[in-house]
């Protein structure tokens, strides 16, 4: 297939792109490089990789190339509250304004596959799962625009939503403020943290199993197209105290402290079901124990690096 993946030099993109090449799909990658990135240097060497410097707000360049490719896959995006709340003129532009111009622009003859978030879930109802028919409540300017692309995505013939839990491991484009990234930072090399909000929970995902999700919604494209389908761990719906034991029974000496002082940006507190993707017979593969102690050596090497300088 071609393949065409905005953002493809990010975090989940650049796990991604690597994947389908291995794949045997022809990949072309649109980014702007924001972050100066090289995460896509061993994608090179593939005769089925493209690369084009471009800027997902540049929608009129994005429909007219639309046509070249069977796939389209919009991970393009200001990421996260606290980076929409930075800049919330770009967020929108990015995040909202040229991906519903792209969706209500181009043929219905290209599948787009779209990393909707779970946070859209907003404040679940205590010790209730949240599915894909639960009502959404996002909180956050990122939440309230990923849910509105996602209503303009699933009137399309031929889209796919993948509502991600919040994402952790390693990648080539690295992201250390997504939490369990954050958390095991902290516990390698301070040894300490002290949380506020403790009792906030969420759902958590590897990165590799993310970017997993997104081919086996290629190959189940027929009975998954015009569906939304939350992207999950099932035995890792935790509270920020929670997660920060499990890292605890990984590393070792680890200081918790709780603080009744401070509040989180996005006040998201939802537990998740994953089972209408589970049905279709999609299995995870790293828990999330592998994810922390991949971290750890990841971190370490990141040390040494330090150590040498």
């Amino acid at each position: 297939m071609k393949i065409l993946i905005t953002g493809g030099a990010g975090y989940i993109g650049s796990v991604l792109t690597e994947k389908l090449l291995n794949s045997g799909h022809n990949v072309t990658v649109y980014d702007n490089l924001l972050y100066m990135q090289n995460s896509l240097s061993s994608c090179y060497k593939s005769k089925n990789f493209n690369f084009n410097n471009v800027d997902v707000n540049d929608v009129e360049y994005l429909i007219k190339q639309s046509n070249n490719f069977d796939i389209v896959i919009p991970l393009a995006a200001i990421v996260g509250a606290p980076a929409c709340k930075q800049k919330p003129i770009l967020a929108k532009a990015t995040n909202h304004d040229s991906i519903s111009t792209f969706l209500r622009n181009i043929s219905d003859n290209i599948l787009v596959i779209y990393p909707t978030t779970n946070s859209g879930y907003g404040i679940g109802e205590k010790d209730k799962y949240c599915d894909e028919n639960s009502p959404l409540n996002p909180i956050s300017q990122y939440g309230k625009e990923k849910v509105e692309i996602e209503k303009i995505l699933l009137t399309r013939k031929n889209s796919i939503s993948l509502r991600l839990a919040t994402v952790f491991g390693v990648s080539s484009r690295m992201r250390l403020d997504l939490l369990v990234n954050d958390f095991t930072y902290k516990a390698y090399f301070d040894r300490y943290i002290v949380l506020f909000e403790e009792k906030f929970k969420r759902n958590f995902i590897h990165v590799q199993d993310v970017a997993d999700t997104f081919l086996f919604a290629i190959k189940n494209s027929k009975q998954m197209i015009g569906g939304a389908f939350n992207v999950g761990l099932s035995n890792a719906n935790l509270s920020k105290l929670e997660l920060c034991e499990v890292i605890k029974k990984v590393v070792g000496e680890f200081h918790i402290s709780v603080s009744e002082i401070g509040k989180d940006e996005d006040k998201r507190d939802y537990i998740v079901s994953n089972k209408k993707l589970e049905s279709l017979g999609w299995k995870p593969k790293y828990s999330l124990e592998d994810g922390i102690e991949e971290l750890i050596k990841y971190y370490s090497f990141m040390k040494r690096q330090h150590n040498n300088i």
